[in-house]
């Protein structure tokens, strides 16, 4: 009986992680809720990718990264980096982002993975 409720306990446990990190949103509801404004610097000890992403939802995202990806000159994907973007971003909000990167022809920066956090208040909504 024991071996059950622990059984039943973990296999709990792995469902209500699963179902937490398994979101995947579609890029045209990224597209919706967050608008990303970035440019190359260069520095001296290289490029570096730095910039604002824009929450345009009614709700906070927090602990977001974003994908950095490194392109030749022909487009092709040639290597990829994450950052953090600092603190959450609150609706109708910004939040900065800065990475040094790598050399490369040009780079694609998207939202990789985010929260929605609970901003608290009752009322109803969806």
């Amino acid at each position: 009986m024991r071996r059950r409720i622990t059984a039943f306990t973990v296999a709990a446990l792995l469902t209500g992680a699963v179902g937490v990190s398994a979101q995947i949103y579609a890029p045209e509801s990224l597209a919706r809720d967050f608008r990303l404004e970035w440019e190359v610097t260069r520095g001296r000890k290289g490029p570096k990718v730095e910039g604002y992403v824009y929450n345009q939802a009614m709700r906070t995202a927090d602990r977001m990264r974003l994908q950095i990806e490194r392109l030749d000159a022909s487009g092709k994907v040639v290597g990829s980096s994450t950052v953090w973007v600092f603190g959450t971003v609150r609706p109708d909000g910004r939040a900065y982002f800065s990475a040094s990167v790598p050399e490369a022809a040009s780079y694609r920066v998207q939202v990789l993975s985010f929260d929605w956090k609970s901003d608290g208040g009752g009322g109803g909504g969806g």
